[in-house]
């Protein structure tokens, strides 16, 4: 239980579910760098509203360019912001992996101080070169933070933003089967594979039985980092997505996530899902090879803030912008939003 109990309501811990999160950027004032809290706590209340779930101090929310005290702000304002939007029963995750296994255990119980209901951990990139091939001392690192944390940890597996430390399927599977406070994996990595068997090892019907988890609301999720293999992660028992392009369409892909499910009940549905795919995995496609910068200037292009990114992270060029913007791929996307969420507006 967190220190000031942020993430109880009415006893119990905010449930963490199947379904699609958000990596939520951190908006930055143009002049000073300072947060813009304002734009923050209402992009996060977009996409709470859409369905989907909010992601604090991730990589898209550039973690490794805040502070300690920047990243609480951030925790505190979404908390306070959903609460004050009637989504009290919104979970938050947030980002606390740091250079060191101490500083990450520090970051983690500060965030849930702040109100973190669950905390997602990737491993520093900085000494890639002795951790990478060190399958013992990545063990020993998820293992101690999970011990030491006051909320479930999801493990975070990024080689791009990790030096290229790339955890495999045996590694995560060990974790999920020994860590009883660790809560899931995010497969940044796309590797579809390694999705497909870990979610096999902790989908049998034994699993929850003989491995059961800490908190019994914190399954072991197993999650995409990429929303362009939505449908066929579905059918291997994957329980959603964590993905940076439901900043910019948030209803387009909860609704994907919604109609997967039920295809798997009412296999007429599964035609509709691999269209709505299809549109989502050419924007994924197009989106993200923009990063962080790209997202933004989208995201300011459709909600009216976004901003850019803090230096030395560059911002789109507004030519390279305005021709993302104008993308077939993205304004298919664009659509497909506007039509779900009931905005038709040009």
């Amino acid at each position: 239980m967190a220190a000031n109990g942020y993430h109880i309501v009415n006893g119990a811990s905010r449930p963490l579910k199947a379904g699609i999160y958000a990596p939520i950027p951190s908006f930055f004032l143009a002049q000073t760098e300072d947060l813009d809290i304002p734009s923050f706590e209402a992009h996060v209340v977009r996409v709470a509203n859409a369905g989907v779930g909010p992601l604090i101090a991730g990589s898209m929310g550039e973690a490794i360019h805040l502070s300690h005290s920047e990243r609480v702000k951030l925790i505190h304002a979404a908390r306070k912001a959903l609460d004050n939007a009637g989504l009290n029963n919104v979970p938050i995750i947030a980002g606390t992996g740091a250079g060191s296994t101490r500083e990450t255990i520090e970051l983690t119980n500060q965030a849930a101080a702040a109100g973190a209901d669950y905390a997602i951990v990737i491993a520093s990139g900085y000494f890639a070169g002795a951790l990478a091939g060190n399958r013992a001392a990545l063990k020993a690192f998820w293992v101690e933070v999970s011990e030491k944390s006051p909320i479930p940890v999801m493990i975070y597996n990024y080689p791009g933003a990790s030096g290229g430390i790339d955890v495999d399927s045996d590694l995560i599977t060990e974790l999920a089967t020994e860590c009883p406070n660790i809560c899931g994996v995010k497969l940044t990595c796309g590797n579809v594979g390694k999705l497909t068997r870990i979610a096999d090892a902790v989908g049998g019907p034994n699993f929850a039985t003989l491995h059961p988890r800490k908190n019994p609301q914190a399954p072991f999720l197993v999650l995409g980092g990429f929303i362009d293999f939505l449908v066929p992660s579905t059918y291997a028992n994957g329980h959603g997505a964590i993905t940076g392009l439901s900043n910019l369409a948030p209803y387009a892909i909860a609704h994907l996530f919604r109609l997967c499910e039920a295809s798997k009940k009412d296999y007429s549905l599964l035609a509709e899902a691999q269209r709505i795919q299809g549109i989502i995995a050419r924007g994924d496609f197009t989106i993200a090879k923009a990063s962080v910068a790209g997202t933004k200037y989208l995201v300011e292009r459709m909600y009216g803030y976004g901003g850019l990114p803090r230096k030395p992270l560059p911002p789109i060029d507004p030519a390279v912008g305005s021709a993302l913007w104008d993308h077939p791929h993205t304004q298919d996307l664009v659509r497909l939003e506007r039509e779900l969420s009931g905005k038709r507006q040009v």
